[in-house]
């Protein structure tokens, strides 16, 4: 190891400011991540993980039988934060499914999924519908191969100063869907209006603030966004 990146990682690995409750470990301070202006302090050293990724494992461990109940499981491209520790869970049955990623049991196109009807107790796809050119058709199959009575979360990356959620398919340049779009590969931001989008493709929707649900001194503990929403969605149950 490098005499420069040793102080680097003890400036990292010692403290306990801040804690990654994924894994439990506490640091001095996170990392900073980002792509067109680099957030400071919110990339956990050990998980990898960034605010999002904490707040849905804490939703998902304090609110939700995910932990504890037999349930078949999609997972859309599984983040590194969570794929090892959810493949152990002895309670789920857990296939992953992605267009590229190797980490996915499925290749599967989000569109076209090679899934039967009401196959899924759970659907986790967060941070994919914005790459999705076709987010209504990608929704509809996620309704589709979802159980009735089944639950999912999808998060997207939100701008809730935003009504309307802003697309243009002619913006294809790396460096203007960068500007505009907060990220290359990224076809659209979404709005206030993604929650009725969900409920137009059949599912009944709560927009979850659980950082009200924590005391403030943990939130920041555990390195989260104040008011990020969590997109909880349900298919209905068959009646």
């Amino acid at each position: 190891m490098s005499y420069l990146v040793r102080p680097v990682l003890a400036m990292w690995l010692k403290g306990n400011r801040y804690t990654d409750p994924i894994d439990g470990k506490s640091f001095r301070t996170f990392l900073p991540y980002g792509h067109e202006a680099p957030r400071e302090n919110v990339l956990s050293p050990s998980t990898l993980s960034l605010e999002r990724h904490r707040l849905l494992w804490l939703y998902l461990k304090g609110e939700t039988n995910f932990f504890s109940e037999k349930l078949r499981v999609l997972h859309f491209a599984p983040e590194q934060a969570f794929y090892k520790r959810f493949r152990r869970l002895a309670n789920l049955e857990y296939t992953t499914t992605d267009l590229n990623s190797p980490l996915a049991d499925v290749r599967a196109d989000i569109c076209n999924l090679p899934f039967e009807s009401n196959q899924f107790d759970v659907i986790l796809c967060n941070h994919v519908l914005e790459h999705i050119p076709q987010d209504r058709k990608a929704l509809s199959e996620l309704y589709r191969v979802m159980k009735p009575g089944g639950w999912g979360v999808f998060q997207v990356p939100q701008d809730l100063s935003r009504e309307q959620t802003f697309s243009d398919p002619t913006i294809t340049d790396p460096d203007q869907r960068r500007k505009i779009f907060g990220q290359y590969d990224h076809v659209r931001v979404y709005g206030r209006d993604y929650f009725d989008l969900l409920r137009e493709a059949g599912f009944q929707v709560k927009a979850v603030d659980y950082t009200l649900r924590l005391e403030a001194a943990h939130a920041d503990r555990y390195r989260l966004a104040p008011g990020e929403l969590i997109p909880l969605v349900e298919k209905p149950a068959a009646t």
